[in-house]
């Protein structure tokens, strides 16, 4: 097991493809919970993992995991799965 838990659930080829349209880090106007994470990380918990449940070995607190995931949705990041489609299209595996 021992591997980082985000990297099995992202392997490296997918997080190519998301990583660029991700929206970039910018903090908090009120302050606080302004450090950068592990955005990999939250990126594998768009699976269905409740918040509340986030396993500690992800490095990132439910609350973090949650902000980052609002701010992608309204920046429109989860076009990612179009990009997968046309990219695997390209390749021929997608009829």
């Amino acid at each position: 097991m021992g591997a980082d838990p985000s990297k099995r659930l992202v392997p490296d080829e997918l997080w190519e493809l998301a990583a660029p349209l991700l929206p970039p880090f910018a903090a908090r106007p009120q302050g606080g919970g302004t450090a950068p994470c592990d955005e990999r990380a939250v990126y594998a918990l768009t699976s269905g993992c409740a918040w509340r449940h986030l396993p500690p070995t992800f490095g990132t607190s439910p609350a973090t995991a949650h902000r980052r995931f609002t701010v992608w949705t309204e920046a429109g990041l989860w076009r990612l799965h179009r990009a997968v489609l046309d990219e695997l299209g390209a390749r021929g595996e997608v009829a």
